[in-house]
């Protein structure tokens, strides 16, 4: 019976996690639409870094925080 939980939350997981990669590729699409795409994009990979996190695949967790990071200088910037 135990495992039947962790199948719903691996399932919940996984949407979430599809969920956060497309936002985050839709909004890096219309980026040349205007900056708030860019913020977006930023918001797009702290939800796909925290996917990462909670997948315990810290790497990928990493390289989208440092990617937001990104976005987000980009978006501040003149």
């Amino acid at each position: 019976m135990a495992e039947r939980p962790m199948r719903h939350t691996a399932r919940v997981l996984t949407a979430y996690g599809a969920a956060a990669v497309t936002f985050m590729m839709l909004m890096y699409a219309l980026e040349r639409r205007g900056r708030r795409f860019v913020a977006a994009f930023g918001c797009g990979c702290l939800l796909s870094s925290a996917y990462g996190f909670l997948a315990g695949t810290w790497p990928f967790g990493v390289v989208e925080f440092i990617w937001a990071g990104v976005a987000f200088r980009r978006y501040l910037s003149p």
